[in-house]
């Protein structure tokens, strides 16, 4: 396997570099999903028959915590590819795991939230408003729960055959999926969340 000394490790090989590009191509088909998620929302936000609308159900402090939380990772896991880039593997695989742990708190909360609405009375089949909204947060939190998982087998990878081309390549492909998540999250907060608080 040869490898180009003068790029950055992950993409150090033709494979890492067709590997990269494979990656975004997928992301444009996640971004077609979470549009068509958009979509439905804005078409049904409004369709609440006799459940509660997002005034009634949503609460600031937990949305507050989920973005800080969410917006703080993606910062960690870039400190992390910074410090791969430098061949500090201890440092990366820090990073790594306060991004996890950032991660795991978001989903703590989204929990929390989630029972919140089923107290409330917001349930899945409440109305077109519900359905579209738990659907939607869902779908990013399953993405966010799977991402924990791939995350903890990079690091696990690391730990074991340290730093490689190919496990360099993982880690900066998982950052990209990482990073889209919290584009995804700044979407819902602010067009779903402060436009249903308002």
């Amino acid at each position: 396997m040869k490898i180009d000394q003068s790029l950055p490790l992950e993409y150090g090989t033709e494979q890492g570099r067709m590997n990269i590009l494979g990656f975004w191509i997928f992301l444009g088909a996640e971004i077609m999903l979470f549009a068509t998620l958009f979509a439905v929302y804005f078409t049904l936000e409004h369709r609440t028959g006799n459940g509660p609308a997002g005034a009634e159900i949503f609460e600031i402090a937990p949305v507050l915590i989920e973005t800080f939380l969410l917006l703080t990772s993606s910062f960690t896991i870039g400190l992390a590819i910074h410090a791969m880039r430098l061949g500090r593997q201890k440092a990366m695989l820090g990073f790594f795991a306060v991004t996890l742990l950032l991660g795991l708190g978001f989903l703590g909360v989204e929990i929390y939230e989630f029972v919140h609405y089923a107290h409330v009375g917001a349930g899945i089949q409440v109305s077109a408003f519900t359905a579209s909204l738990l659907t939607t947060l869902g779908t990013h939190g399953v993405h966010v729960t799977l991402g924990l998982f791939w995350g903890l087998f990079i690091m696990i990878q690391i730990k074991k055959r340290g730093l490689t081309p190919a496990n360099a390549n993982k880690s900066f492909i998982f950052s990209l999926y990482w990073h889209f998540l919290d584009v995804v999250w700044i979407f819902i907060f602010s067009f779903i969340y402060l436009k249903g608080m308002m």
